[in-house]
């Protein structure tokens, strides 16, 4: 348990500046670029970044924002969380990713995912109807291009291809690529049958309520012959000097965000009472540096994770608020972690 990685993931949530009023995309992205550089320099072992399409998210081209990270950085891989393959080209996302690992001397990473919100679909053009066969087509040619040999493929959402080669061609052979899924036993078994890493996207209940999908997978590995790979979890939280400076920094912002999606999707709004509810037994990760390296290592065992990513952005929490919690996470989170797995 002592070789486990700690990441730090974030959608470029719109953040409030020091007067409270909300800060220009372009700022945004501009900060995430120094939330990685920082993460970076205390020892996170990897920065991922997700795709969305809305208001609320600066960061909708990723690949371009990791780009920028990589001149900045020396050692972090650099990933997604998530690429929405649903609604993009797979060769052009393998395209995209292989020139991020030249430009950041095999750095890239990659997380599948079909995301977890809507809007990529009739902004590029798809029918909802289609949501599944996407995902399931795609995901397919993208485990057929990351072979870097000849490509011979055919679907049914894009035209086939028949020995096709796609360039350039990266230095290690191939593009290290993770699914992310929510909780359905078919996606985790989908991602045993091509042979990705999964991701698991704990963003509510106990943590410990997701080991029997690890342990699908691994059954789903071994009946499709394929050698064991490791499991990621993706789950929020944030970091401060204490645990009750921790909840009343994230509070306010974490109360807006979660009310906001919910009520576009129906559910209730989120209670004070819910909150530490979910903070004291649930995903969220939340309070100081011993509290949730506690946390992170009790959801690391029971999960049998071989990767925590932390999602350390919450809605319109500020950029200062971002930058201190990563310092607390590389520098007493993860070497605690590290002693508590050890």
């Amino acid at each position: 348990m002592t070789s486990v990685e700690f990441g730090l993931d974030t959608f470029g949530d719109v953040t409030a500046g020091p007067d409270g009023e909300l800060l220009p995309y372009g700022q945004v992205i501009r900060n995430v670029v120094e939330q990685a550089v920082l993460a970076d320099e205390v020892g996170v072992d990897v920065f991922g970044l997700g795709e969305h399409h809305r208001d609320d998210y600066a960061v909708s081209a990723p690949e371009i924002v990791l780009a920028t990270i990589a001149g900045r950085t020396r050692r972090i891989k650099l990933g997604t969380a998530v690429t929405v393959l649903s609604s993009d080209e797979p060769v052009r996302v393998y395209e995209r990713f292989a020139t991020l690992a030249a430009v950041s001397q095999g750095r890239a990473e990659i997380t599948l995912g079909r995301g977890s919100f809507t809007e990529s679909f009739p902004l590029f053009g798809y029918d909802l109807g289609d949501y599944e066969r996407l995902f399931a087509e795609k995901a397919d040619l993208m485990a057929e291009l990351l072979t870097e040999k000849p490509v011979t493929w055919q679907g049914t959402v894009r035209p086939p291809l028949r020995d096709q080669h796609v360039y350039p061609k990266t230095e290690a052979g191939t593009i290290p690529t993770w699914i992310g899924v929510g909780g359905s036993p078919e996606s985790v078994v989908r991602a045993a049958r091509l042979g990705f890493p999964l991701v698991l996207a704990i963003i509510g209940g106990d943590p410990a309520r997701f080991a029997p999908y690890v342990g699908l997978y691994h059954r789903a590995l071994a009946e499709f012959g394929r050698d064991r790979l490791p499991v990621a979890v993706h789950a929020p939280g944030f970091v401060a000097a204490t645990d009750e400076e921790a909840v009343e920094t994230v509070w306010p912002h974490a109360r807006k965000v979660i009310t906001r999606i919910g009520a576009e999707r129906g559910w209730p709004p989120l209670t004070r009472d819910r909150f530490e509810a979910d903070v004291t037994e649930g995903a969220w990760h939340v309070g100081s540096p011993e509290t949730v390296a506690t946390k992170i290592a009790r959801t690391v065992r029971e999960v049998g994770a071989q990767r925590f990513d932390l999602k350390y952005s919450v809605g319109t929490l500020p950029h200062e608020d971002l930058m201190s919690a990563i310092h607390l996470y590389g520098t007493e989170v993860i070497p605690r972690v590290r002693e508590l797995l050890a």
